[in-house]
């Protein structure tokens, strides 16, 4: 048996692995996609992350505007499938979530998530509770979001939520990482 494809997946795992620790060292917390995704936002949305990160609720603060000093959530879904992490915390007051491309739920053989960001949206966290809770929707890890509230909640590319306006320097910012 052949392992040709084994050493191929070494060598791409190593260079990922280099590629992780320049980004690491950048955001000053381990790669992952919810710890790059809240540095991005804290940097597009000025945001003032929390000291910690194994707070489970709240991540940060925005800093300015409508939302200054209001606590928020920060997702990063390399694929938005309609789903959200959701927290019953009464402290949060917004989740900020960054998404790659839409994808139905199915199976995800030979596919991937590609690490790029197509739209961000900002959910009213008190709302959302209370809008599961009436659907009967378990708080949660993967809790189901309706794609009304979705589109509700969209601030790009899509201007539908009154709650944050997305400015134009922010835009050329999320161009940045369109993929």
């Amino acid at each position: 048996m052949g392992d040709d494809k084994l050493e191929r997946i070494a060598e791409l795992l190593a260079g990922r692995n280099a590629i992780d620790e320049e980004i690491a060292a950048i955001i000053q917390r381990p790669m992952t996609a919810g710890h790059l995704g809240e540095w991005i936002a804290s940097r597009i949305f000025d945001i003032e992350l929390e000291e910690s990160a194994t707070n489970s609720a709240v991540d940060g603060r925005f800093r300015v505007g409508p939302l200054q000093g209001r606590t928020v959530n920060v997702k990063w879904y390399l694929k938005q499938e309609g789903i959200l992490d959701t927290s019953s915390s009464a402290t949060l007051d917004y989740y900020l979530v960054l998404t790659g491309p839409r994808s139905a739920a199915g199976s995800s053989r030979a596919g991937t998530r590609p690490w790029c960001l197509r739209a961000v949206y900002l959910f009213d966290a008190e709302r959302l509770r209370d809008e599961q809770d009436a659907r009967g929707v378990k708080t949660g890890v993967a809790s189901s979001v309706l794609r009304r509230q979705w589109d509700e909640a969209e601030i790009y590319p899509r201007d539908c939520n009154p709650l944050l306006r997305v400015s134009a320097h922010q835009v050329e910012l999320l161009k940045l990482l369109a993929g």
